[in-house]
């Protein structure tokens, strides 16, 4: 089984420069031919409530409710571009959320300037308190400056799993002693946490350049520490800027040859199969 545990749909394509047809260029529609193209049983979409999709989470919700069980909904909460973000009543947020929408999880895009300390603030902890309550996974848009007040807040919330996408935002050309990568990795020692294995042409210092030789060390470190704890993810559509989804796949799949076979699976999908079988479940 293959599991895409970050990919995204929007009704109308929200980045610039523009496409020729922004209203279908990364749609759901578009996202489920492509997975039924390379052999992808499901996807896991991270919303996000941006430009010209202010209203993604209700887009996300209807695929989702018709897909049946195929698609899962990481529903956009107080991301850093909305009005609400970090503000008072954030646990009352959540809880109006799930009632909503059908969501497994939420999704929380962070401020560059932050430091994550903002999840071990009263309002951060009522935050996480409902979301282990309802048994959402917890898949947070991160730095490297924000894991150490993520891992506060994830050793506070033992049975809450913290996704963190695009191996939390590391990069290839970072150099001896590679203080950002070791921060990272001190998240490995607590079994709640989680790498996104995706990303490869944001890693990269060439982000054309299949299939990114020069990530390779980051990948193979993280895989030493985090092991079956990496979630492999395409970031469908804006992947497509530098390379097709089938190649987001292969990438992983083919080149990290590094990676056991059986290891290979559980990172490619019995991982994040594992965490969606026990987050809230949906009828």
């Amino acid at each position: 089984m293959i599991i895409d545990s970050h990919c995204h749909a929007w009704a109308y394509w929200p980045y610039l420069p523009g496409v020729p047809h922004p209203e279908t260029h990364g749609t759901v529609e578009q996202l489920v031919w492509r997975m039924d193209r390379n052999g992808v049983d499901q996807a896991a979409i991270v919303c996000a409530n941006i430009w010209h999709n202010r209203d993604n989470n209700d887009y996300v919700a209807q695929a989702v409710r018709a897909s049946g069980g195929r698609l899962h909904q990481f529903a956009d909460v107080d991301s850093y571009w909305g009005d609400s973000y970090h503000t008072p009543g954030a646990a009352r947020r959540l809880e109006a959320a799930a009632q909503r929408w059908p969501m497994q999880g939420f999704t929380q895009y962070l401020a560059k300037e932050d430091d994550g300390a903002w999840f071990t603030s009263t309002e951060g902890l009522d935050f996480l308190g409902v979301a282990r309550d309802l048994k959402l996974i917890a898949s947070i848009a991160c730095g490297p400056q924000h894991q150490p007040g993520l891992r506060r807040a994830a050793e506070k919330f033992p049975s809450v799993p913290f996704l963190f996408h695009h191996m939390s935002g590391l990069r290839a050309s970072e150099r001896p002693p590679r203080k950002l990568f070791r921060t990272v990795m001190e998240s490995a020692k607590l079994p709640n946490c989680y790498l996104k294995l995706s990303g490869f042409a944001y890693l990269s210092s060439t982000d054309w350049d299949f299939p990114y030789k020069e990530t390779q060390w980051v990948y193979e470190g993280a895989y030493e520490k985090f092991g079956t704890r990496m979630c492999w993810g395409s970031d469908f559509p804006p992947v497509e800027n530098y390379m097709t989804h089938r190649h987001s796949l292969e990438a992983f799949r083919t080149h990290c040859k590094f990676v056991t076979e059986g290891d290979r699976k559980a990172i490619l999908g019995g991982t994040l199969n594992r965490l969606l079988e026990s987050a809230r479940p949906i009828s």
